[in-house]
């Protein structure tokens, strides 16, 4: 528990990484099964189209719906891309405040330091005897 706690802001973003690749890979093979599905759809279309079963205009109207669909997925696709993407910053954004980083500095270190006085001499050359 205790080395948990310490390696949390180490492990925290490496995990949420991790994570979130897991989540892209899951949907990405989903989502490349329906994507190959629909392609696989415009293909077995456009062999009845090349062979004859099927009038061009049908061919236009079905290909159209096909296209749609895929672009329909690929949009869908990038916005939860999207979304991961900023719910992992607001994660990691809440980790990192639960475990802020600080710096502690002796407050003797600044009230011993020798601070610097000009003198006239210093200025002598600058002033008209």
């Amino acid at each position: 528990m205790l080395t948990q706690l310490l390696l949390l802001p180490i492990m925290g973003p490496l995990n949420g990484v991790v994570w979130i690749a897991e989540q892209i890979q899951e949907r990405t093979n989903t989502e490349f099964d329906a994507q190959e599905n629909l392609h696989k759809q415009l293909l077995s279309l456009q062999l009845s189209f090349d062979i004859g079963e099927i009038s061009e205009e049908e061919f236009e109207i079905q290909e159209e719906e096909i296209l749609l669909k895929i672009q329909a997925l690929e949009e869908e696709a990038r916005l939860e891309l999207e979304a991961e993407q900023e719910q992992a910053r607001l994660e990691l954004e809440a980790e990192q405040e639960q475990a802020p980083l600080t710096l502690e500095v002796e407050q003797d270190e600044f009230e011993n330091q020798p601070q610097f006085t000009p003198t006239i001499e210093t200025y002598k050359h600058l002033v008209k005897l």
